[in-house]
This record gives C-alpha cells, structure tokens and sequence, in this order.
C-alpha cells in the first residue's frame, strides 16, 4: 500500500494469528487481514503510531480472519478481498454465520472495483484503495467504527444497476414517518448516536426503529437498508 511502507518505522512482528491484548483504553481494535506479510507489517506499523487505534491481531487468509475475527472481537476488519484460499467474500460470509460484530472496511488493488460490490452485499461496511494516502485509510477506520458507511459513486452505481428481485424490493414497505426519518439518516451514513440527536430521542429507541426498518425492507443490515434507500429515493 503505498505511503504505508515507512523504511524509518521499526520493524514490527507479526506473524498471522499473532494477537494484542484486550485493550482497556478505549481504542478502536483492528483486526488485519492480509495474505503479504510486508504489508501486513506495514499497516500494524502505521496504524500503531495512531492514538486512537490499536491492532488486535492479524490474519493471512480468509478463513483465519474470520476465525479470529470471531475469537479476537475486534472493532473493525481491515480485510483485503484477494487472498488464496478463502476468499474476503466468503470470508465476510462465515462472519455472517458466526454473528461477528466487527464492522469491515474492504481494501482494494486498483481494477477490483467490481469485486467490492459482493462484499457491500455480504456486509462490509465500506471500502478503501490500497493507493489510499495513510491520514485518509485512519479516517476511514474511524468513520466505519462510527457506525458511518462508506462507498464511492462508483461501487453506488455499480450497485444501483438492475438487479433481480429480491426481498425487501417493494416500492411500499408501509414505513412510519419516524421510520422514513431514520431510513433517511442511515443511508447518509449517521450513526445510531447521531441519529438519536438528529431526532431528540434516545439511543434505544433509535435501535426500535432501525430494527423495524430492517424487518419492513427485509434487509440484514444497515447497509443493505441505505442502498434500499438509495435505490428508491
């Protein structure tokens, strides 16, 4: 990744699988996961240097970063989406299963964009270049950690192309009004706490709507209920 690979940073172990201690200070946990130990060891360089981000531990295939993904806990994925063996989709699905909380930011080699729009609808939450400058790919994971979804116009064009249909495509899901203010803010990338002071209520009953919605548009996710939104104004 370029701008990551620091020669005046020092060398960090870290072979796959290798984890950090449970982190009492409050800092975003990232895992990373990544088939290029060079690069593995660049990003937990980099990312070590913020002081707000801690990294969890890190994986070198799709299967282990779902393994640890699981055991680890983290805040946030740093998964790439080519790696041999299980791939970041698949990877991304066994997550699914397991219930994984993490919130996954997908990092991408330039001619992949196409690859991405799977993981959206798999359930990462955002995607980043691999080209990406380090402030930008920090403030990424800062934004996905917030609850925020990040997509570019390309993968939101790739994404609003016909499609067959699904559940949760009707034109009417009979949405309250408070339901459609909610709708509307999740799609602009607002997390439960921004949402909650947007329309003077509490977090709970932020999480009552955003339940319903999910349930109306017969989506998994948030993610899935912005793109909803997105698709049908």
């Amino acid at each position: 990744m370029p701008g990551l690979r620091n020669p005046d940073a020092p060398a960090v172990a870290g072979a796959p699988g290798a984890a950090a201690a449970p982190n009492p200070d409050g800092k975003i946990r990232v895992l990373i996961a990544d088939d290029h130990p060079v690069v593995r060891q660049g990003l937990r360089a980099f990312l070590e240097l913020q002081p707000d981000i801690a990294v969890a531990g890190e994986a070198g295939d799709g299967e282990q970063a779902a393994r640890l993904a699981a055991e680890l806990d983290p805040d946030v994925v740093l998964l790439d989406l080519v790696m041999p063996g299980t791939d970041g989709v698949t990877a991304l699905e066994l997550m699914a299963e397991a219930g994984v909380a993490a919130k996954v930011l997908v990092v991408t080699s330039f001619g992949e964009t196409r690859a991405v729009v799977p993981a959206i609808r798999a359930g990462a939450r955002g995607y980043v270049s691999k080209e990406v400058e380090p402030s930008a790919l920090a403030a990424a994971i800062r934004a996905v950690a917030a609850g925020h979804v990040l997509l570019g116009p390309e993968i939101a064009a790739e994404l609003l192309r016909p499609a067959p249909a699904d559940p949760g495509s009707a034109a009417d899901p009979q949405l309250t009004a408070r339901e459609r203010e909610v709708l509307e803010l999740i799609a602009r990338g607002r997390s439960n706490r921004e949402i909650a002071r947007a329309l003077t209520v509490s977090e709970k009953t932020v999480k009552t709507h955003v339940s319903n919605v999910l349930m109306k548009l017969g989506v998994a996710d948030r993610t899935q209920a912005a793109l909803w939104a997105v698709r049908h104004g």
